[in-house]
């Protein structure tokens, strides 16, 4: 394939995957590793995708450094199917959750878990319409809780956070959708972690989660069987017909991620990506970004110039100039870059370079 027929795509998921991973999913298509038929057609019972999804597992621990004493699960159901697990699941004590809500998909995550408990939201960004990580400590935080829930990164207002709060002794379950794999996190600092996969990790259908030993098996006796995680780690992720294909793709990505240097050398990437774009974005007359500087993604970078028309005039431009889906969230508007690890520094530099002639012609 021609590098010049792709776009620079900007989207927040489904988002850019590494072109090498899908040249080579391409060579195995219709017969993978000369088994004769395609990872999309095989058993999941097969030898040969246990081979695949056992790979793929042991690399993801290997390039996150996941001790012994947590189970790696490949779900179905994505990110939101996890706003209702997680309460299901580790609501075992005090029926107590603590939520810090920093984005709409915080605040859709604490509204689910309401229905299985009380949700006591312990900081909220909301009322300065979320350009901000609230700092708490652990004091701030319920005794009793039965886990504390955070939204690592959020994708639509442009946040991230700068530090993991201390919570003592309660686990801490983060979403980490838009920001795994971006860079180096300590996975023994959480109870729970997962992730659905449309942005650093694969395509959209399957959602990750790696979870601490001890929070499983506490289910309330009438939850829906797949809704329990110890179903899925009883059974290595195979109780049903997982989403082969979506995990298959995934493993690839782990593979490219180690053969780049893992996700240390895949930091660096990121931090000097988004550097580039809020350097540029900062010393702009025309755009800007309206997230504190402290609390900025590395992955969703969001700007504006201030005029809802200019806006859409970016937008438009932009995707005639080969730079795809840098619209904001419907709910926002403005202009969003989601930089995932897939996009090459290029496509940045490129990016800028268009944003500097836009300006030059919409003074």
């Amino acid at each position: 394939m021609n590098k010049t027929e792709r776009v620079y795509n900007f989207s927040a998921g489904p988002s850019m995957l590494p072109l090498e991973v899908m040249e080579r999913a391409a060579e195995e298509l219709t017969n993978y590793n000369g088994c004769g038929m395609s990872v999309m057609e095989m058993s999941h019972r097969s030898k040969e995708f246990e081979e695949i999804i056992h790979t793929a597992e042991s690399n993801l621990r290997e390039i996150m450094n996941i001790p012994d004493n947590y189970k790696v699960l490949f779900i179905q159901g994505g990110g939101t199917l996890q706003f209702s697990m997680v309460p299901l699941n580790l609501l075992r004590k005090s029926k107590k959750a603590d939520y810090i809500v920093t984005g709409t998909w915080a605040k859709k995550a604490a509204a689910e878990a309401k229905k299985f408990g009380e949700v006591n939201i312990v900081a909220s960004s909301e009322k300065d319409v979320f350009t901000y990580i609230p700092e708490v400590k652990k004091e701030d935080f319920t005794p009793d809780a039965d886990y504390v829930h955070i939204t690592l990164n959020n994708t639509i207002y442009g946040t991230r956070y700068p530090y993991i709060p201390d919570t003592g002794d309660i686990p801490l379950v983060a979403d980490l959708s838009s920001c795994i794999l971006s860079d180096e996190v300590d996975v023994s600092k959480f109870g729970l972690i997962y992730a659905g996969a449309q942005k650093n990790i694969g395509p959209a259908g399957v959602v990750l989660v790696i979870i601490r030993e001890d929070l499983i098996g506490f289910a309330p006796n009438d939850t829906p069987v797949y809704l329990n995680y110890k179903t899925h780690a009883d059974n290595d992720s195979l109780y049903n017909t997982p989403p082969t294909f979506a995990i298959y793709m995934a493993g690839e990505v782990f593979k490219h991620l180690k053969k780049l240097g893992g996700i240390p050398a895949m930091e660096k990437i990121n931090r000097k990506k988004a550097a580039m774009l809020y350097d540029y974005i900062d010393s702009s007359s025309l755009y800007r970004c309206p997230v504190e500087k402290k609390s900025r993604s590395l992955m969703n970078v969001v700007f504006v110039t201030g005029k809802e028309e200019l806006d859409k005039k970016f937008i438009k431009e932009a995707k005639a100039a080969g730079l795809h889906n840098l619209g904001g969230h419907r709910s926002i508007g403005g202009m969003r870059a989601s930089i995932y690890n897939a996009m090459p520094i290029e496509g940045v530099e490129t990016l800028i370079k268009f944003m500097k002639k836009f300006e030059a012609e919409n003074k």
